[in-house]
This record gives structure tokens, sequence and C-alpha cells, in this order.
């Protein structure tokens, strides 16, 4: 193994696979922690209870992880663009990414002391975990130009997209075996205690894993130029280049009409995926604890298989008719998604609409990215610009988030937050209409 005064070239494979392998060490996060084994364990949880106290106000379970959720995305809408100005200029980034890492892996050590009695403390390792995860894609994503020439940027993201997917599904079904027969893994109790321990076991997987397999993409990724210092002006760059695009948005029609577009779908959208194994947890008639437990992740794993697919049928789609008017129809086709989703009752209709929305979610979020990129002015620096496309992302997901939860508290369903959220895309299908199909 090569020493680290001797960095690996731009380009080499080596260096390319170092560091798509980070993704296949935080993929599991998103897996585990935010789609499958942790909205599991926290439905369980409040099965005598459905609410958390705030300040003498009870709140519902459902709608607090809402609002935590929103304002870890405020925090990270915030100070990404700090990290995306300091990993533009920082000699050493890769000791910022670090710090992220260990901070979202411990506190996914921490969840495992996420009970009723210490609920606090567990919503708070919550917190820095979801921290700690999108701050650390700051400067991963940031490495790409570093250890990627342009040609092999696209092949490389990839790469790292395949990985990602591999390790979390590999680990999931690790924990869905801890989970199903926790005595094969020496874990005993009654059968619910003991599954209720195998998925906080899961939650210290997914921490040790995350750590452990960074350190190949630590090892390998280039620290960068030391002689570059931290200075106020490098500290507010970030801001000044989200500015800079704002003004610029007047003389580019395209991005001017696309993003308010994009943030009102992409607002649905991920927040829809954020909350919908909550919604599958608390809404659909399971016939027994085991068969949601199974169900749940089952339909996890759909999403993520035909999400592949539905991201290539569109590609293929867009090259026939148009990017904007394949986003127009998977606009349509996730307001009747919605409809149906507050309908839907059973756990086979629960796998259908799982399987549907597969189909749109990985078609969706590829082709908008393409779309803006499409739209972006050539001689311009993108940097900057997709820097404001993934801000206005996460401000999305603050208010999308925060209008589940308070629909979800008020109404006490949510079933009313989901339907609601058609409004949304619908909207966003309009908007899209207004967009010049030249290039797109």
């Amino acid at each position: 193994m090569p020493s680290l005064r001797v960095p690996l070239e731009k380009g080499s494979k080596k260096l390319i696979n170092a560091w798509a392998f980070y993704d296949w060490a935080n993929s599991v996060y998103t897996l585990v922690i935010s789609s499958a084994i942790f909205p599991i364990y926290f439905g369980a949880l409040f099965t005598d209870v459905n609410t958390i106290s705030f300040f003498n106000y009870d709140i519902k379970n459902t709608a607090v992880i809402s609002f935590v959720t929103a304002f870890a995305f405020v925090i990270v809408a915030f100070i990404s663009p700090l990290l995306s100005g300091i990993a533009d200029y920082i000699g050493n980034k890769k000791k910022f990414m670090k710090i992220f890492v260990y901070l979202g892996s411990l506190s996914c050590v921490g969840l495992y002391f996420f009970e009723l009695e210490t609920i606090y403390m567990g919503l708070f390792f919550y917190f820095l975990a979801m921290i700690g995860i999108w701050a650390s894609l700051v400067f991963y994503n940031s490495y790409l130009p570093d250890i990627a020439y342009p040609e092999q940027q696209d092949r490389a993201s990839a790469r790292g997209f395949s990985m990602g997917y591999i390790g979390s599904v590999l680990l999931l079904l690790v924990n869905l075996a801890m989970v199903m027969e926790p005595h094969w893994f020496g874990i005993s109790g009654s059968p619910k205690e003991a599954s209720m321990e195998a998925m906080r076991y899961s939650f210290v997987s997914v921490g040790i894993w995350w750590s452990f397999f960074s350190q190949y993409s630590f090892y390998y990724l280039p620290k960068g130029n030391h002689e570059v210092k931290v200075t106020k002006d490098i500290f507010w760059n970030g801001f000044r280049e989200l500015r800079s695009v704002w003004n610029q948005l007047e003389h580019h029609l395209g991005i001017k009409r696309f993003l308010p577009a994009f943030f009102l779908y992409s607002m649905a959208l991920q927040t829809v995926l954020l909350v919908a194994a909550y919604y599958g947890e608390q809404e659909i008639a399971w016939a027994s604890s085991s068969e949601k437990t199974i169900g749940l992740i089952v339909s996890i794993l759909l999403i993520q298989i035909v999400a592949i697919f539905g991201a290539i049928l569109t590609a293929r789609a867009s090259e026939r008719f148009g990017n904007i008017p394949v986003l127009i129809v998977i606009n349509g086709i996730w307001a009747i998604l919605c409809v149906v989703a507050y309908y839907t009752q059973t756990p086979m209709q629960f796998y259908i609409v799982a399987g549907f929305v597969g189909l749109v979610m990985g078609g969706m979020q590829s082709l908008s990215r393409s779309t803006y990129s499409k739209l972006l002015p050539e001689t311009q620096d993108t940097t900057s610009f997709f820097s404001f496309y993934d801000v206005t992302e996460k401000i999305g997901i603050v208010i999308g988030m925060l209008c589940f939860g308070l629909i979800d508290h008020i109404s006490g369903s949510m079933r009313n937050s989901i339907l609601f959220f058609i409004v949304f895309f619908i909207l966003g299908g309009v908007m899209l209409m207004r967009i010049p199909l030249k290039r797109t």
C-alpha cells in the first residue's frame, strides 16, 4: 500500500475507486437509519402513546420527527455554503470531512440509547447524525473534480452510486436477520424485547460500518494545498457565490423559471421520501409486528431496486421526448400517487404504491439535475450554480417537513399531510410548462 507522501495521480483507477468507496461507507445511514430500521423502531416505541412532551405541550410523535428533520436541514442549508466555500480553498479539506464522518457515525452509535426514558437525548443523536451525513457529503462531492477528469466524472459518480447501493443493501439484510432471528446473534429476551434490542444494535452497526469503511477513502484521498489558510474571505465565499448566482438569474430565463418549479416539486418529493417508512409503519393495517417489520423493509428494498430501472426508463424517455415534458408527466404521476397513498390501507396496496414510487423517484431526481445542468450558461463556473441548486433543495425540505409535521399534528393523520402535497406536485408541473424547451 503506497505511502501518504506519494499521492495517487488524478484520474487513476485506484483513486477514483477510493473516492467512490465513501458511498459504500455512508449509504448505510440513508437506508438503515432514514428509510428502514429506525422508522420501525421509532413506531414500536410508541405503541401505547403517540405523543412526545415538549415544554408541557404534547406533540404527535411522527410530527416531532418531521420538526427535528426540518431543523437539521435548516442547519445544513446554512452551513453548506460555508463548507462549500472552505472546500474550494482549504488546504486540508479531508480533515473537515473526517470531523463530520465521525460526528455522524458516533451519533448513530448513540442511537442505541434511543428509548422513551431518554427520548430527548435520542432525538439529539438523531439530529447530529443527520448533520454529520449531509455535511460530510459537501466535502465528498467537492473531491470529484480533484480525483477525476471531466470525461471520467460521470462514470465515477455512477460507480459511487452502485457501490453505495450494494453496501447498504448488504448491511440491511444482516440487520433484517438480526431483527427477525435475534437469537442467532446471541440476543436474548422475549421476542419483542429481543427484536427491539437487535434494532438498537443495527444503529450501532451503521456507525461502525460508516466509520470503518471511510478509512479506505481517507487513506487515498488527497489532502490538498497546505499553503492555503482559512481567512474571512474564504469563510464567506460560499455565500458570495450564492448571491452572485441570484443576481445572474435575471439574465438566464430557463434557470429562473426552472428553480421555482424544482423548489416546489422537490419539496414534495424529498418530504414524501423521508416520511414514507413512518407512513407505512403507522397508517397500514399490518397483521402483526413481524409482518410490519418485514413488510416495511421489503418495500424499501423494492423502492431501491425499481428506482434503478426507473432512472434508465426516464433517461430514455427524455432522449425521445425531452426533459421538460417528461418531468411534467412525472409530476402528474406523483400527484396521482399521493391520492392513491391517501386511500392505501393494506400491505399489498402499500407494496404496489412503493413499486410506483421507486419507478418515478430515481428518474425525477436524476432528470432534475441533468435538466438544470443543460440550462446552465456555458461560460460560467458551474460549481456556484450547483451550490445554489443544493441549497434550494435543502430549504425546500425544511418547508416540506414543517408543513407535513404541522398537518400531521393538527389533523392527527399522516394521510392528510400526504394529500396536501398534491398541490406542490401540480404547481411544480404547471411552472415547468413556462420553461423554454430549447436544449432540454
